[in-house]
């Protein structure tokens, strides 16, 4: 029972394992707009600092695997700890012809305190969609 109690104690008293830095980002949606798929993301800034800016380079695929284009997703500022809801028109492209979407790297990623590469290493990418996401 000694052992038991001392146990306890010492779980009670280690901290709890930080969690590693993380940026989420979820295709949430993806919607037919007048002439334009509109692609509905769900980023979640874990980083630990503020994002001042975010610019994402993407390239579409078609549902055939073929590249559509390569396009820049800019996710503006980002707030540590508060989820953000960005939204970007993709003209000239059906929903239904939208097979993938690559996040190809990050051309700005700056904040207080971010190391380069902080947001491409730190990114967690996932769908709620049949559009799969890769990074």
């Amino acid at each position: 029972m000694r052992s038991l109690s001392l146990l306890l104690a010492a779980t009670l008293a280690t901290p709890a394992l930080a969690e590693e830095p993380a940026l989420g980002l979820e295709l949430n949606t993806v919607n037919e707009e007048e002439g334009a798929c509109r692609l509905t993301f769900l980023a979640e800034n874990a980083l630990g600092a503020d994002l001042d800016a975010l610019v994402l380079e993407a390239v579409l695929f078609t549902a055939g695997g073929s590249v559509d284009r390569l396009t820049l997703f800019d996710f503006g500022a980002l707030p540590a700890g508060r989820p953000r809801v960005r939204q970007f028109d993709v003209n000239g492209l059906s929903c239904d012809a939208l097979g993938q979407v690559l996040v190809n790297g990050a051309t700005e990623c700056a904040g207080a305190g971010l190391a380069p590469g902080a947001c491409i290493d730190a990114l967690r990418i996932s769908s709620r969609t049949g559009v799969e996401v890769a990074g």
